[in-house]
């Protein structure tokens, strides 16, 4: 029993993680989680030294656990993947797609969000992956399906990131509806070439915003410390601010 509510704990505290409900750099508190879940310490704990092993959260000594910052390198590293495989899928199914396949694709790519809505951005989130999934699926090509699965689980939490202080949605949904047309339309190259704009302009939109996001904290913690304050008593180190 206790096993089955550490279970549950694990996948509710990572659902609000990756859907950004608990932000990069935020402190995690116990008995917060225990009222929040309605899960007793024990399976609480459990769950969060799972997350901590898988990277989600960050233990510091007699403070607890905070959320694992998003990091720069990560950011370029998954956009580099990215744009290397995704390219590909997009120039394959172009050239070997079903009649079927292709109907199915202009529809997965045509799909917004309401900014500010969590929910629309949680579905908007599922529908991205959806939609580049679907591309890599009717290339027939089973490995590069589970390494573009892979980056765009990675990918999730950015997005949600991203998403939460960036309305992005038309620029998206223009971007998909061009790659899926230009497979409709059997033009690998036009394909291959726009999903690579596609990942371009994604990697710089999800950079501004971090890159915002953290010069706006690491001042907030500059003029806090400089007027006396605590913040959060939190070191320095843990913003983790990067070197852009």
């Amino acid at each position: 029993m206790r096993a089955t509510l550490a279970h549950k704990a694990y996948e509710q505290i990572k659902f609000d993680i990756i859907t950004c409900a608990y932000e990069p750099g935020q402190q995690i508190a116990q008995p917060q989680l225990v009222e929040k879940y309605q899960i007793g310490i024990t399976p609480i704990r459990e769950a969060l030294q799972r997350l901590a092993q898988e990277g989600f959260l960050q233990p510091i000594p007699r403070f607890g656990y905070v959320v694992t910052s998003i990091s720069i390198p990560d950011v370029y590293q998954i956009y580099e993947l990215r744009a290397i495989l995704e390219p590909a899928a997009a120039y394959i199914a172009a050239k070997i797609a079903a009649q079927g396949d292709l109907e199915h694709l202009i529809k997965n790519a045509d799909f917004s969000y309401i900014p500010g809505d969590r929910q629309s951005i949680i579905d908007f989130v599922k529908n991205n992956a959806k939609f580049h999934l679907s591309v890599a699926m009717v290339t027939g090509n089973r490995r590069l399906v589970e390494a573009i699965s892979k980056l765009l689980d990675e990918m999730a939490r950015i997005f949600h990131l991203g998403l939460n202080f960036r309305e992005m949605s038309q620029e998206v949904r223009a971007e998909h509806l061009a790659i899926a047309t230009a497979i409709y339309n059997r033009d690998p190259d036009k394909a291959e070439q726009t999903s690579r704009e596609e990942i371009a302009n994604s990697k710089e939109r999800i950079l501004d915003v971090l890159r915002n996001r953290w010069e706006k904290d690491f001042n907030m913690f500059q003029t806090q410390n400089l007027a006396g304050q605590n913040f959060g008593k939190l070191p320095l180190e843990y913003f983790q601010l990067p070197h852009f």
